[in-house]
């Protein structure tokens, strides 16, 4: 039987913590697509960071380039040709890469829309914008060809796009599902490795939802779990299929999700001795495991099992200090370097030892309060 594991962290009194945005400005366009166009992965190889205005005057990513050794450039904006909503998203997952790096996706939660974006060594180009599926996109997901989109308003929803070569989308007939209930605070959703799967996490409700994905792309379900901590907001899956997801209440918890879409908590609800930890990523060889912990201005890191156990890094939870409203995370492909967003300030870069812990490489940027999403190549 195929297993995987999820860890998950949550505060009640967290979620409005966790639901902060900013933003970014810098050069031209054109200068920006340049600078941050090398999305080489390999090791040691230059890259770029991306995240989201997500202003009501209008969406644009922005671009920092990334050196070889971590450190960032502001390297301008380019723009989506939707809209945002002005304040923070409360997900995790607004800005998500293709696995190859080819492909950047972008939710404009202000005109129900996506955009999506060829990767090149010439920059950004937008490739087209498609309806989300629903009202107020808020977490995108991409498995080889099919691209599914959580929509966060009141009566939420899951729904699956065909992608083409072109950098074009289709609708898949069927694979618009709903979640458990009505204004349930969807976080985010994130396909399983495997991509049988598809995980959603709900923050009002204290639950995960689980849907099989078929053969033909389209979702069915979902079959919904109580979540072993409270509030349950960003995760990740590791490199073995297993998913680590953060609680907003102040703990992390893992759980085996096997073939049929049934989890089983493996560490439940571990405490990381800080405040509001929502936002989750986890190295690609899944050996650690870090939260932004949006109410501490840290970062805890966790060593992960080889049978998805979560313990921490540091006794008293704080594996790095990076300041006060810190949200969304991104680690780099090549796992060597972790990126921290804050809600009104800069985007603060640190080098994954091989011990887990975390040097400070510098901060660079400023962001406005509607920011959202992150990830890094």
């Amino acid at each position: 039987m195929m297993h995987r594991h999820i860890a998950l962290a949550a505060l009640a009194a967290g979620v409005a913590a966790c639901s902060r945005d900013r933003a970014i400005t810098g050069p031209a366009a054109a200068t920006a697509a340049r600078l941050a166009a090398s999305a080489a992965a390999a090791d040691g190889a230059p890259g770029a960071v991306y995240t989201l205005m997500n202003l009501t005057s209008g969406n644009a990513v922005a671009i920092f380039a990334r050196a070889a050794d971590g450190t960032l450039t502001v390297a301008g904006t380019v723009a989506t040709g939707g809209t945002g909503t002005g304040s923070g998203l409360g997900s995790q997952g607004a800005v998500v890469l293709s696995a190859d790096g080819r492909w950047l996706f972008a939710v404009n939660a202000g005109s129900n829309d996506v955009s999506i974006f060829r990767v090149s060594p010439a920059g950004l180009a937008l490739t087209s914008r498609i309806p989300s599926g629903g009202v107020q996109p808020i977490s995108l997901t991409v498995h080889g060809n099919l691209l599914y989109v959580l929509n966060g308003g009141v009566s939420g929803n899951i729904a699956g796009f065909a992608l083409d070569a072109n950098g074009g989308a289709a609708a898949i007939p069927g694979s618009s599902r709903a979640l458990s209930g009505s204004a349930v605070g969807p976080a985010q959703v994130a396909f399983s490795r495997d991509g049988r799967s598809l995980v959603v996490t709900e923050k009002n409700t204290n639950a995960i939802d689980v849907y099989a994905v078929g053969p033909d792309g389209a979702a069915t379900g979902p079959v919904t779990y109580a979540s072993a901590g409270g509030t349950p907001f960003g995760f990740a899956f590791d490199l073995r299929d297993e998913l680590l997801v953060s609680e907003a209440a102040g703990t992390a918890s893992s759980y085996l999700l096997g073939s049929g879409g049934s989890l089983t908590v493996v560490s439940g609800a571990v405490s990381t001795q800080q405040g509001a930890p929502c936002w989750l990523v986890v190295t690609q060889n899944g050996r650690f495991a870090y939260t932004a912990n949006a109410h501490s201005g840290t970062i805890s890191g966790f060593a992960v099992g080889t049978d998805g156990a979560l313990s921490l890094l540091d006794a008293g939870g704080a594996t790095a200090v990076v300041g006060p409203g810190n949200i969304d995370l991104a680690v780099s492909a090549n796992s060597r370097y972790l990126y921290q967003l804050r809600s009104s300030g800069p985007i603060t870069a640190l080098r994954v030892e091989n011990d887990g812990h975390l040097t400070t490489l510098g901060v660079v940027g400023t962001m406005p309060g509607s920011v959202a999403g992150l990830v890094a190549q």
